[in-house]
């Protein structure tokens, strides 16, 4: 079956450590995505486990056998590059039969099979065009073709997205991952982008500097982060310094009290509340003020002080007759949040961090 473990997987450049020690098990037909910022070493784990670059150290296994010196025709995965590598000169169905081609598969079988990856794709009205007669997410489409054709056992993904713009992404996304799903395809994915990763992903795996950070769903990074990079990297998140005071009680080095989520584990560091979990109202005796107001269409972002610490919170834009339409800056306001909505990370992660609540991510 199609299962991928990657064993206490390293590479190294001489003194410099690319990939440390990753250790992930993904099951049969699941995509999980590896996610963070450029240099953080993804790319290098997806082609370590392509067969592109030998690992310094431990084991590459898809479907029970090690693979970790095999050369990547002997793999048994397909793999779609971010820059969809298609020969120019050859047509769509030449191009989606290349793989076919070179594993000496019969004409007949051949086509057979292309015509049927064409379908899956929905270009199989395209067969006989050239790459340069199609469009950016036509053009990525024939590469999932392409790597779909040789029934792999394991489906590689590197920025499959990132050529294509904003609306494409979308639309190439959501086809990518209903065909992963109705074919039980085991993937893995790699990308920058948090929003692809958390609409795409089954498991997301957040690395930095070569190590993995955490390994969850979308909602166990978004809910419940391990620590301030991945908190911060994984949506946008206020992150305010101070110690836990009581069970549910969290004063900030301003000294002001605010509520958080009970954890006996996690005494003090930073508090993290994502935007949308706070809810802002005029209030002229509030603790709050009101720095700045951005309409987004959609919704809203307020740029708030609170006893001295900059957040920000964002909500659906309100209606025309709500109140909060008639701020302006340097009015008072009541900031709140439920206690379970901010948690608490401990000091030990948080004394290298230095919060930055009012910057989006890094992509």
């Amino acid at each position: 079956m199609g299962t991928l473990l990657l064993d206490g997987v390293s590479k190294r450049y001489g003194e410099a450590v690319a990939v440390d020690r990753v250790d992930l098990d993904i099951r049969q037909g699941e995509l999980v995505a590896l996610l963070g910022p450029s240099g953080c070493g993804k790319t290098t784990t997806l082609r370590m486990v392509a067969g592109f670059i030998e690992p310094t150290a431990g084991r590459v296994v898809i479907g029970g056998r090690d693979v970790t010196r095999l050369p990547p025709y002997a793999r048994d995965t397909g793999m779609v590059f971010q820059s969809y590598a298609l020969f120019p000169h050859m047509s769509v169905a030449d191009n989606v039969g290349f793989g076919l081609e070179m594993r000496k598969v019969a004409r007949a079988e051949r086509d057979r099979r292309v015509a049927e990856a064409l379908r899956l794709v929905r270009l199989d009205a395209l067969a006989d065009r050239l790459p340069r007669q199609l469009s950016g997410g036509q053009q990525q489409r024939v590469a999932l073709a392409r790597a779909l054709v040789v029934s792999p056992a394991v489906f590689l993904l590197d920025e499959p997205l990132s050529n294509l713009d904003a609306k494409l992404r979308a639309e190439v996304g959501l086809e990518i991952r209903e065909l992963q799903k109705r074919l039980g395809l085991t993937t893995l994915m790699v990308t920058h982008d948090q929003d692809e990763a958390l609409a795409m992903a089954d498991r997301l795996v957040v690395m930095e500097h070569g190590r993995v950070l955490q390994v969850g769903t979308a909602e166990d990074l978004y809910e419940r982060p391990a620590n301030t990079f991945v908190a911060g990297f994984v949506g946008r998140c206020n992150l305010l310094p101070g110690a836990r005071e009581g069970a549910d009680v969290f004063r900030l080095t301003s000294g002001a009290a605010v509520p958080c989520a009970p954890d006996a584990a996690a005494p003090g560091g930073l508090l993290a509340i994502r935007p949308e979990r706070i809810e802002v109202a005029p209030d002229p005796a509030g603790a709050g003020r009101l720095r700045a107001m951005t309409y987004l269409g959609g919704r809203t972002e307020y740029h708030l002080d609170l006893a001295g610490e900059a957040i920000v919170a964002v909500s659906p834009t309100p209606l025309p007759d709500d109140p909060r339409r008639r701020l302006n800056a340097g009015d008072p306001v009541r900031i709140t949040w439920i206690p379970d909505a901010a948690r608490v990370i401990p000091t030990a992660d948080a004394a290298s961090v230095t919060p930055t609540p009012e910057k989006s991510p890094a992509r």
